[in-house]
């Protein structure tokens, strides 16, 4: 998540694979109780996070042809951890106006309802205004160095949020719209990587953003990172899940 274009999507960019984090740490043990991770013939695909007990929020470029079996309350998906349960996505609902670049944003329904415990929870979007002061930070499984090397653990990094102004004029040439949201680590070399689509931007507690696109160099602040912003697709959120 292979094309000669500089600025595609990172599934597009590294193939359909894991989610990548890169320079960040262990998550503490039951502390990102919404992460779920979208999986095909056992291998994680994509993240997203639990938004009601039978949906999950995730990218509009996860789609795939075939059904995802879905993964709550992991810490490693390797182990054999008790916390898991396991669901298959029945339904996919990306935004009606996603156009490869922009409305990356879709909707999974699970085949039942996820029974909230300590490790399954759900997560509020986010309503107030993001700025630079919000304390924020994204998380995924995978590739924690560029180069292939999987975690045991879901790993999480800080990200400091970026204006407008300033993605724009990092991605020139590239469409940043009123959507997307650009973030980078504290370091160089800090942010989200190949397949970390779908996992979430969290801000104060809250869903702020779903992981959408890169540059081929994970965490470069030259290309910094891009999420979808969720708080103008609460409308449509709040319609699909009324509706189903």
């Amino acid at each position: 998540m292979a094309t000669s274009y500089l600025l595609l999507l990172l599934f597009v960019l590294n193939g359909a694979d894991a989610s990548h984090i890169v320079g960040g740490r262990d998550a503490a043990p039951q502390s990102r109780p919404y992460m779920a991770s979208l999986q095909l013939r056992g291998r994680h695909n994509c993240g997203g996070v639990l938004v009601r007990e039978d949906f999950v929020l995730t990218a509009a470029h996860c789609q795939i042809p075939r059904s995802y079996t879905v993964v709550l309350g992991a810490g490693s998906l390797t182990a054999n951890e008790p916390t898991k349960q396991e669901f298959s996505a029945v339904q996919s609902f990306p935004h009606p106006n996603y156009n490869g670049h922009a409305n990356d944003i879709m909707l999974i329904r699970l085949n039942g309802r996820a029974q909230l415990t300590a490790a399954v929870q759900l997560i509020p979007p986010i309503r107030a205004r993001l700025n630079a002061s919000s304390q924020c930070f994204t998380a995924g499984w995978g590739d924690v160095g560029d180069n292939g090397t999987l975690p045991i653990r879901l790993q999480e990094v800080n990200v400091t949020l970026l204006t407008q102004r300033t993605c724009r004029r990092r991605w020139a040439g590239v469409p940043i719209t009123r959507t997307m949201v650009c973030g980078t680590g504290a370091r160089i070399f800090q942010g989200f990587c190949s397949g970390d689509s779908g996992g979430p931007l969290v801000c104060n507690g809250a869903a702020a953003g779903v992981v959408s696109f890169s540059g081929r160099r994970c965490g470069d602040p030259r290309t910094p990172d891009v999420y979808t912003r969720v708080p103008p697709f609460r409308r449509w959120i709040a319609s699909v899940l009324r509706n189903n």
